[in-house]
């Protein structure tokens, strides 16, 4: 229960922070490599550093690992086939066995069906995903994050000292 208040405390930070759409939809791409793929890799230690690094919103991408981690479990027999077909086809064959005899490759686990059909899938849904995340963004904060931000109970949030002492101990 108190993860799921987290999570919808998250997700509207998120929307009403100062970040542009383009930010929190990138930080919510990275987060859902993070959902989709198998946690104990390499590209995802990768993924993790480049959430906390580049200027994209933290938030965001909590909140996309949240949120796509149910989907990554579910679409595990469709990351399998991705992955199988991709790792047996002949015109491949050359291309894994030189990356596998190279010295990081191997510790990315993608020998693994699931682990590389689950990357593939998150690189390819990585596109359409940022686009509408931004589209949904900009059409939120036009429309309904206005009318929230208005809201009588909002401003008598915001003004309130108990909030100003949070913001002041918010990192």
């Amino acid at each position: 229960m108190f993860a799921l208040i987290k999570l919808i405390q998250s997700l509207f930070g998120a929307l009403h922070s100062e970040g542009t759409p383009g930010q929190l939809a990138a930080g919510i791409v990275l987060g859902s490599f993070l959902g989709l793929t198998p946690l104990v890799n390499v590209h995802n230690a990768v993924i993790f550093a480049a959430l906390v690094l580049l200027n994209v919103s933290f938030a965001g991408g909590v909140l996309g690992w949240a949120l796509l981690i149910p989907f990554g479990f579910l679409l595990d027999p469709l990351f399998d086939w991705i992955g199988h077909n991709l790792l047996l086809a002949p015109s491949l064959r050359g291309l894994w066995t030189s990356l596998y005899n190279m010295p990081i490759v191997p510790l990315t686990n993608f020998n693994n069906t699931i682990v590389l059909g689950s990357f593939v899938f998150a690189v390819l849904f990585a596109l359409p995903l940022f686009f509408a995340t931004r589209l949904g963004v900009t059409r939120y904060r036009a429309t309904i994050g206005e009318r929230v931000r208005q809201s009588k109970w909002y401003r008598a949030v915001t003004a309130s000292k108990a909030y100003n002492v949070y913001k002041m101990f918010r990192p």
